[in-house]
């Protein structure tokens, strides 16, 4: 956003909640820099500067307000500006793109210098790479002392930390106090370090609309996998090796409430970056929705369902999986054979790692349905094949469904996969790698809602020239149609008028 000396100035004075993750603001007299939410009394115009981001405010010399906390801000920065490629490199950080490389490999896998990199942070967020990834380190282990009873030396392995003499000189370079001084008079969680869980909340920027969260992962559940039940979504999860679970509820003041249960807890930042990814919590649905309801036809969607999100995937693999089992067929058959395939190749979870009901198995590896015959589960062999296709291509290349330049570029290389078309390339990269744009336009659910009075509904070419003025967030679009058929929703009127025509063969059931 433009930080707007006076424009942000009236919206620190007003302590207008709709800024808060847009903007930082550091106050000169007192080294601090806060949320515009902060309680504290006002500075004087003179006494502050605004920065886009947390790691923008830190890297000019400003410490972290104690009592607004900086790291329970809405995290937006994926969405400031218009650079797809800061979208892309934050989500290569967020899953340990800078844990084990350099910002120089971090580039080359954006396909660009690092110099040219370095520039595009500074301009968006603010912060270099490397100052982004620190503080996002910092911030989270500042949640971690104020949310959880976890000792410290566990704080500074979760939060991603080398050691804890480093996380010691971190904070009392930062805070000017060691950490332990932080979680002095405040209400922690109960964790139970026995069995390795933690609670902590996910924060998002309001509205939030769980209930068509909730519906479309009921909907997807493979049983053993994942269980929805009095409105909380649970699944089993393998993170480097180890074994565990995880819930997600709502929490209070726009969070989420995640436990989750793993020994190890260094994975911490790599399962809540995942979690985040799942549930979009990254998404300003105020930018989203008034770019969407600039078109007359969508508006009436937008309005009954603002703070609709693009549910994302715990695990490429899995997804890919998932999708191509549910080509040509319905979500319940789709959902019956991964319970197949789960119940026949799946690992069983250990006795120490579950805590939910229903929750049995992991996912099969890739490694695994690649060396078996998949065409017993009672299903095409060509289908079989293409399963144990994508398998192996994941054992050759695991990183396949990493972040990629830009969309084409993703949607390109997931078609040269065996048995990926346009819909499943489009719909992997909507959910695995979190592209706003994507658009599986072949999607019989899509055309269904695009239909006219008669029932005639527009062709995969008619409905990507139809959806050129959602851009850049197609994918919104299509979730907005797709609940439109969800019960309770009203029915719009119809949004495209076609002459009759069969259906395309290419077109296929929005199943997973």
């Amino acid at each position: 956003m433009d930080l707007d000396h006076d424009a942000c100035y009236r919206a620190l004075c007003t302590r207008d909640a709709r800024f808060d993750g847009r903007l930082f603001v550091g106050v000169k007299t007192t080294g601090i820099y806060c949320r515009p939410v902060c309680p504290a009394r006002t500075a004087k115009r003179e006494n502050v500067v605004f920065y886009p981001t947390a790691a923008a405010a830190q890297g000019a010399g400003f410490r972290p307000c104690l009592r607004c906390r900086p790291e329970a801000a809405p995290d937006l920065a994926a969405w400031r500006g218009t650079s797809n490629t800061i979208s892309r490199a934050l989500s290569l950080m967020e899953a340990g793109g800078l844990d084990e490389a350099d910002v120089e490999t971090l580039a080359t896998r954006l396909g660009m210098g690092e110099r040219h990199l370095r520039r595009l942070f500074q301009q968006h967020l603010g912060a270099s790479p490397i100052a982004v990834a620190q503080t996002r380190r910092i911030l989270l282990a500042k949640q971690l002392i104020h949310e959880t009873t976890l000792p410290m030396t566990e704080v500074a392995l979760a939060a991603g930390f080398g050691s804890i003499r480093r996380f010691n000189e971190t904070f009392g370079q930062l805070f000017g106090r060691p950490p332990s001084s932080l979680r002095q008079g405040a209400t922690a969680a109960t964790t139970r370090r026995s069995t390795g869980e933690v609670a902590i909340s996910l924060r998002y920027k309001a509205p939030y609309d769980w209930d068509a969260m909730l519906a479309f992962l009921a909907l997807r559940a493979i049983p053993g996998i994942e269980r929805v039940h009095n409105g909380s979504y649970a699944r089993t999860i393998e993170v480097a090796g180890s074994h565990g679970t995880v819930c997600i509820r709502p929490g209070v003041k726009s969070t989420l409430r995640a436990t989750i249960r793993l020994r190890k807890l260094a994975a911490l930042p790599t399962i809540i970056a995942r979690l985040r990814r799942v549930f979009d919590l990254a998404a300003d649905p105020q930018i989203i929705g008034s770019h969407l309801a600039e078109d007359p036809l969508l508006a009436p969607l937008v309005a009954a369902r603002p703070g609709l999100r693009v549910p994302g995937a715990w695990d490429g693999f899995e997804l890919a999986i998932r999708a191509l089992l549910g080509q040509q067929i319905t979500v319940t058959a789709a959902i019956g054979l991964a319970g197949k395939l789960v119940a026949r190749y799946g690992v069983v979870l250990d006795g120490d790692s579950g805590g939910h009901e229903g929750l049995t198995h992991l996912f099969p590896s890739a490694q695994r349905l690649a060396k078996v015959d998949l065409a017993s589960l009672g299903m095409p062999r060509s289908r079989a094949a293409a399963l144990s296709s994508m398998a192996a291509a994941v054992v050759a290349d695991p990183g396949i469904f990493g972040a990629r330049r830009s969309l084409d570029e993703a949607i390109a290389q997931l078609r040269a996969l065996a048995g990926v078309g346009e819909w499943t390339a489009q719909y992997i990269a909507m959910r695995e790698l979190r592209e706003p744009d994507a658009l599986p336009a072949a999607d019989i659910g899509l055309m269904r809602a695009l239909a006219d009075s008669s029932g005639n509904r527009p062709t995969p070419r008619e409905l990507m020239a139809r959806a050129e003025r959602w851009r850049p967030w197609r994918a919104y679009a299509a979730q907005h149609l797709w609940a439109s058929h969800v019960p309770g929703i009203p029915k719009q009127k119809p949004l495209v008028r076609t002459v009759a025509r069969p259906i395309q063969p290419r077109s296929v059931v929005n199943t997973v």
